[in-house]
């Protein structure tokens, strides 16, 4: 249901606003999609160096998780998953290199946690640039807005984890999986100690946040190279005020896949604070939706590659034994 209304939303701001005109803009940006492609690489690999100093007693190589936050956001762009899904996949995937599920859990719990509070950081960050030059009352609705949900959103976040909600949590699905004979879930013992052992290490916590506010500057490089290839010549200002704030709405639309309508919708209402036509908006938006295809197909079959890889083992050992039973 939730992907019908956001596609439902999407197509009705596109038919409302020019379809052709938008179809010529995107094809017209011709070799400027693929930059905006490979301008989000840079991204994922600061996300994953932000995610390695969360790792306890590991140290999986940077490629590895690299490969891991790919999947993470193939999985949240395509796949119905409320945009969380991805890091249930990540901390399972990274279970298969020999890390601990509790460690693994709490790694990509303290990291999703940074990842809000430094995207927190930027929205405020576009907010300042934003009122350092000329804006409407309708701007400063926006900013503010923005500014305050990306900040409640974070904080709530880390209070749940702080007040032993997470730990909480682990108990009783060890409790599950015991009544249920699900023995993985056992792994989760311990959840709450390895929580408190990344939040009790400022410097973890410190280089994984400024990774990730790397992260997230880098987005800004994406957004301007989009717009630019669409022929506009975007400021700096203009570029860090559209892609924090951009950001903003799509984590707003969380409950629907890929924020499917909320993110064109969003995109229209900021691009407008600079003059920017609806148009050219959901241009902007569904180059990043070719983006999202074009980098999560093939995340979606490196996670089942790697599903299929972990599984053949078993698969062997289950037919030896059957073998020898015989």
């Amino acid at each position: 249901m939730a992907v019908a209304i956001g596609l439902a939303v999407a197509l009705s701001l596109i038919a409302a606003n020019h379809a052709g005109q938008i179809v010529a803009a995107i094809t017209g940006a011709g070799w400027g999609v693929v930059l905006v492609i490979a301008l989000h690489l840079p991204q994922t690999a600061a996300s994953a160096l932000g995610w390695r100093p969360l790792i306890l007693d590991a140290r999986p190589s940077l490629p590895r998780l690299f490969r891991l936050r790919f999947v993470r956001e193939a999985v949240n762009a395509l796949l119905p998953v409320a945009q969380v899904g991805g890091d249930v996949v990540r901390a399972r995937l990274l279970v298969q290199t020999g890390v601990p599920l509790a460690a693994s859990a709490a790694s990509c719990t303290v990291d999703l946690t940074l990842e809000m509070a430094s995207q927190a950081a930027f929205t405020l960050l576009g907010v300042a640039a934003l009122f350092g030059g000329p804006r409407s009352q309708a701007a400063e609705g926006l900013a503010i807005g923005g500014a305050v949900a990306a900040v409640l959103v974070a904080s709530g976040f880390l209070a749940a984890q702080r007040l032993g909600l997470a730990a909480h949590l682990s108990r009783l699905l060890v409790r599950l999986g015991e009544r249920a004979r699900w023995p993985a879930l056992a792994g989760l013992q311990g959840l709450g100690q390895a929580l408190e052992r990344i939040y009790a290490d400022p410097g973890r916590l410190a280089a994984s946040g400024a990774a990730h506010l790397t992260s997230w500057l880098l987005g800004v490089l994406e957004t301007g190279a989009g717009l630019w290839a669409l022929g506009l010549h975007p400021s700096w200002r203009e570029a860090l005020v559209v892609e924090s704030l951009g950001q903003v709405v799509r984590a707003l639309g969380f409950a629907i896949p890929g924020a499917l309508g909320v993110q064109e919708g969003g995109y229209v209402l900021i691009c407008g604070l600079f003059g920017i036509a609806p148009a050219q908006a959901l241009a902007l938006s569904l180059i990043r939706r070719v983006r999202e295809l074009a980098l999560g197909a093939p995340g979606l079959m490196l996670w089942q590659w790697s599903e299929l890889r972990q599984a053949r083992p078993s698969v062997l050992l289950g037919a030896v034994k059957s073998q020898e039973a015989r």
